[in-house]
């Protein structure tokens, strides 16, 4: 049994029963045959089924957002958001899906008909994270359905609800079971890996868990693998920028969803001009979070999901004061249990480990920078690549420094928000491949051509 625990209450949640070597099997092989007969299904009726399993979605929404509270700790506020958000993104993906899917068609050419199919895969793998339970899975399900693939869902033991409500909402679609949602321990996963009828591996989580991942594969076989991993995303506030919108955003960008987030800022660069005005700004709102039980309309920060990760932060914060840092908010003794008080601090060397390794928590390390250059020459002293953010009103500043900035996703005056239009990538230790966005079904099916001599 999987024993799901509340991060606030510290109790018993539920237990879920895991999956037996043999139900795994039995899953898998089931898959495969799903997908032997959904593979053949036009893609317009394979966008109605969909979009019908989506809507299954849609009717239980306020018990989904319920869950991701209890499970994870979430603000039921910001897990009513993560329901409508994850709505939204499978929206544009069926609504885009006709024309990523379709045939690349050539040139004329005489005497021949040549085109590029998007055929589907097979079995997709999909191994999600907790700390967003139903946008992690969904940029994946939902595509990979729509381009006539079937869906083995392994979910996090934190968040093994979520997985359930993908499997029962398509679980009526297509000519089989097409989404299973497994409960699996380590062994048994990287043996599905393995595998040779996983046609792919989309795999959300940490590096370390990335890098299993892509060895068990590069080990066996030659398929592809999307891995989304950690991210250290830079912020740099020029001295334009508008600091009645600017502050704001740049506090909640640090602790949305108390800063367990990929693409969460988790170090700002001060342009020197305006760095005092930016820090009485910040510990202000900083200090107005009301931390407690998640189900509370009232509160605006939960429970860490993570029992450990208090621990964590607080040797991250250590290891900056120590190396100069000042501490601005972030009384540690007026909380306990899972949950951390938002931290702020100054003057933050750049090789301190809250600014070179990711924290997951709700921190935001700042530093003084003298301008543009020095400001890209920090935001890309990292191992990560996953998004940046430049808060200017100058669109050439901007432009110039997404030319220069090591990163899948470059910000103008925004953070920490998924564009489904655009693809969600990253760079160097923060993964590879893409998901949602027209780019998002090029890793969920393969090229196929065809060329076809009419006039022998």
């Amino acid at each position: 049994m999987v024993r799901v625990i509340n991060p606030y209450t510290r109790a018993l949640l539920r237990e879920v029963p895991s999956h037996a070597d043999a139900q795994v099997v039995a899953a898998l092989a089931d898959a495969v045959g799903a997908f032997a007969a959904w593979r053949s299904v036009a893609v317009d009726e394979r966008i109605a089924q969909v979009r019908a399993g989506i809507d299954e979605l849609r009717g239980n929404a306020e018990a989904m957002a319920s869950e991701v509270s209890q499970q994870m700790g979430k603000p039921i506020r910001e897990a009513r958001g993560e329901v409508s958000t994850m709505l939204d993104r499978a929206d544009y993906m069926v609504s885009i899906a006709a024309e990523a899917l379709a045939p690349d068609v050539l040139p004329e050419k005489p005497g021949f008909v040549r085109r590029i199919e998007h055929a589907p895969l097979g079995v997709v793998l999909n191994i999600a994270a907790w700390n967003y339970p139903l946008l992690i899975p969904v940029n994946v399900v939902v595509p990979a359905l729509l381009a006539g693939n079937a869906v083995l869902l392994k979910h996090s033991a934190k968040t093994p609800l979520c997985g359930a409500q993908f499997e029962r909402a398509f679980s009526e679609i297509g000519p089989g079971r097409l989404v299973h949602n497994l409960i699996l321990n380590h062994d048994q996963s990287a043996r599905l890996i393995a595998d040779p009828r996983i046609a792919h591996v989309a795999f959300t989580g940490s590096i370390a868990g990335g890098a299993q991942v892509y060895q068990t594969v590069a080990a066996s076989r030659f398929i592809d693998v999307g891995l989304e991993l950690g991210g250290k995303d830079p912020a740099y506030v020029a001295a334009d920028a508008d600091l009645d919108f600017v502050v704001p955003n740049l506090v909640e960008g640090a602790c949305y969803n108390a800063g367990q987030s990929c693409c969460a800022i988790e170090r700002a660069y001060i342009h020197t001009d305006i760095y005092d005005q930016v820090l009485e700004r910040a510990e202000a709102i900083m200090r107005d979070y009301v931390l407690g039980d998640p189900m509370d309309e009232a509160t605006t920060m939960g429970p860490l999901a993570s029992a450990t990760a208090p621990a964590f932060l607080a040797s991250q914060v250590a290891d900056a004061t120590a190396r100069g840092a000042r501490l601005i908010v972030g009384d540690q003794s007026v909380v306990e249990g899972n949950f951390f008080a938002p931290a702020l601090l100054a003057d933050v060397a750049n090789d301190a480990d809250i600014m070179q390794e990711e924290s997951f928590g709700p921190v935001l390390p700042v530093a003084r920078v003298a301008g543009d250059d020095e400001a890209l020459e920090r935001m890309n002293d990292t191992r990560f690549g996953l998004t940046a953010s430049v808060w200017t009103r100058d669109q050439q500043r901007a432009e110039h420094m997404a030319a220069h900035l090591d990163a899948g996703t470059i910000y103008q005056n925004r953070c920490d928000y998924l564009d489904p239009a655009l693809p969600w990538t990253g760079v160097r230790d923060s993964g590879k491949g893409s998901t949602l966005s027209r780019y998002g079904f090029f890793h969920l099916t393969r090229r196929k051509s065809l060329h076809l001599r009419i006039k022998p």
